[in-house]
């Protein structure tokens, strides 16, 4: 079965506001795959788990219809209710079970969502909706990360991690299909054409603000509320506090630099 992490209001609210879009360099990895493999721009593109849309407005600049679906209400409210591109539109379904019909779909993306699904199902799924000679990019931002700012950034990120590693006791299994570097998933995908960059970095511009945000939107942090909340809130109250006196600023609206690495699987039937 698929696993839903990310169905409350209040957690889709998070979510929405710290959540990051891909960055340039996967973008770039991505549109380069695309232009490689494609001549014609595709007509539908589906994006599979699209949580608020981070993703979804991305595909919408480059292509003519973009459809965002999602198995929780909660999230496809969210993305519906944040300003897009007129060539956008939202849909509540599981992503094993996607209301298109065969050989339909030119592109089928999925941003940081593929390790929630019930793999073997949504392979099948996806195999199903593309179109002979369609795409899928699957990718997912990976638990290496660190902080960047002036000449504190070691310590800022030693900050960080401290607290991650602490959120990630709590993180669900299938999580191990990231800490893998989406190798399963590269596997399951039953495409001869395909392959998998583990290597994409991106730097994306945040705010100590954004930084505790996005701790708090990641799902090992709300299994970490549900168990002790007084503990979860205290840690990210304590982390941001540590920041600030570390980099010697007082506003958490200061601009730090997020360092990512991230995976991703392509492929071309």
């Amino acid at each position: 079965m698929a696993t839903q992490m990310f169905e409350g209001r209040g957690h889709a609210a998070v979510y929405q506001k710290y959540r990051f879009a891909p960055g340039k360099e996967l973008q770039q990895t991505i549109l380069t795959y695309l232009q490689e493999k494609r001549a014609d721009p595709a007509e539908l593109v589906v994006d599979v788990g699209c949580g608020s849309g981070q993703g979804t407005r991305f595909l919408a600049e480059h292509f003519r219809k973009v459809v965002g679906t999602d198995i929780s209400e909660a999230q496809i409210q969210e993305a519906k209710d944040t300003p897009s591109m007129t060539n956008v539109s939202y849909l509540v379904c599981p992503a094993e079970e996607l209301p298109f019909e065969d050989a339909s779909v030119d592109l089928l993306t999925s941003f940081t969502a593929v390790h929630w699904f019930d793999i073997e199902k949504f392979m099948r799924e996806a195999n199903r909706v593309v179109k002979p000679g369609g795409c899928v990019v699957f990718s997912t931002y990976t638990v290496d990360m660190s902080l960047h700012y002036g000449d504190c950034s070691e310590k800022l990120t030693k900050v960080f991690r401290e607290s991650w590693d602490l959120i990630l006791k709590y993180s669900h299994s299938r999580l191990k299909l990231v800490l893998g570097n989406y190798k399963e998933i590269f596997e399951a995908l039953p495409f001869p054409d395909k392959k998998r960059i583990t290597d994409i970095f991106d730097k994306i511009p945040m705010t100590v603000a954004g930084v505790i945000g996005y701790l708090e939107s990641a799902s090992p942090y709300q299994s970490f509320m549900k168990s002790d909340p007084e503990a979860a809130k205290s840690l990210l109250q304590d982390t941001e506090k540590r920041m600030l006196e570390m980099m010697g600023v007082s506003s958490r609206e200061t601009p730090v630099e997020f360092w990512v690495r991230q995976v991703c699987v392509l492929g071309c039937k």
